[in-house]
């Protein structure tokens, strides 16, 4: 039987991807809950993976560009306000924007990996 945990996101250590990205992440067997924390003009570089993800934004803005407008992003974008969920399937790719210091609760399933072993490189600017 799988255990029953109460967390804290203050007691959760935040990972700082880069000057303008951090994160907490808490994890089970199949599920991946993450508070991801962008300053204004951070950049989620275009990437896709099998996780789905829900993005809630509890605050600030993020633009996203979705398949084809991931890898040259143009004028066609959608534009997630505080309040606003994005759900993004498997294998979709996509790119992000912090138009605002914003502060977002991205929920995958399953849990993505690359976040949980460190090889996530397109985030961490060493791709």
């Amino acid at each position: 039987m799988a255990e029953v945990r109460k967390l804290a996101w203050d007691d959760v250590p935040q990972e700082d991807l880069s000057p303008l990205i951090g994160r907490k992440l808490i994890t089970s067997e199949r599920m991946m809950l993450a508070q991801v924390f962008l300053k204004k003009g951070a950049i989620v570089p275009a990437h896709d993976h099998h996780n789905e993800q829900f993005t809630y934004i509890l605050s600030g803005v993020l633009r996203f560009w979705i398949g084809e407008h991931a890898d040259a992003p143009a004028a066609t974008f959608t534009d997630v306000h505080a309040g606003e969920v994005l759900v993004i399937p498997s294998n979709v790719r996509h790119r992000a924007e912090a138009l605002e210091d914003t502060l977002d609760v991205d929920v995958f399933n399953p849990p993505r990996q690359d976040w949980l072993d460190g090889s996530d490189a397109y985030l961490r600017g060493t791709k």
